[in-house]
């Protein structure tokens, strides 16, 4: 982090974003799935400087409650932006129901954690289609080397802005945009299984930020599980790999 230029990184993804869109839809809006974290926080201010915030959209998406809801109301209200509140709730329900009297018994803890960040991207391509809109991918490197996201959850979208960067990257850039300072720094959650980002994955993020960019990682126990998951997860960045006659 001590060469990184937060300004000019933060207008460097602005001018991308808006090359992007020129060239995958000029003209459209985009639709961002806002969990009140530090991510989606800052893809939503990446794409309001980029974009105008006539041409953001913001989807809150509880399922059932969501007790920290008003933080991402909070940003949406900083921001200016037009705003959807989904509740996948009930859907959520019917859904696990469903599926668990077709497999006989009660689905797995990773299914379960699983569906309902799936729901939340058919909710964002509901909004976005009839928006005119394309949608934002809010995963950053940190989580995308190891694999901790979604597959067809989070970890789709049509453009991710934060994918080159790590998350000590990110907050930076998110404090440049003059963000609220909590949202920016809030500690990383799923919201769904109760514990931090940190405790699911066995390290912590500064931990895994310094073996992304120097390749050094003072605990061989750490470097080993940060290369397992790398590995094990790498299929989720790829194209569907399909039979070429």
């Amino acid at each position: 982090m001590d060469n990184f230029n937060a300004k000019e990184v933060k207008d460097r993804v602005v001018e991308w974003i808006r090359e992007w869109f020129r060239q995958n839809g000029n003209g459209c809006n985009a639709v961002i799935g806002i969990s009140g974290g530090k991510d989606s926080s800052v893809v939503a201010g990446l794409c309001v400087e980029a974009l105008g915030r006539n041409r953001v959209i913001g989807v809150t998406m509880p399922n059932g409650v969501q007790p920290d809801i008003q933080d991402s109301i909070r940003l949406i209200n900083h921001l200016g932006i037009k705003r959807y509140d989904i509740n996948i709730g009930t859907a959520f329900s019917a859904l696990m129901e469903e599926v668990e009297a077709k497999l006989g018994g009660a689905a797995s803890e990773q299914t379960r954690i699983n569906m309902a960040p799936r729901l939340r991207m058919t909710a964002l391509y509901a909004v976005s289609q009839s928006n005119n809109g394309r949608v934002a991918n809010t995963c950053n490197l940190s989580e995308d080397w190891v694999g901790y996201s979604t597959r067809y959850g989070d970890a789709a979208g049509d453009f991710s802005p934060l994918g080159g960067l790590t998350v000590a990257e990110v907050i930076a850039v998110g404090k440049e945009l003059d963000l609220p300072v909590d949202l920016v720094e809030k500690t990383p959650s799923d919201g769904l299984c109760g514990k931090s980002d940190e405790d699911n994955l066995g390290f912590t993020y500064a931990v895994l930020d310094r073996y992304i960019r120097t390749g050094v990682c003072e605990d061989p126990a750490v470097k080993a599980l940060i290369d397992r998951k790398h590995v094990l997860n790498e299929f989720k960045l790829k194209p569907i790999p399909h039979f070429q006659l």
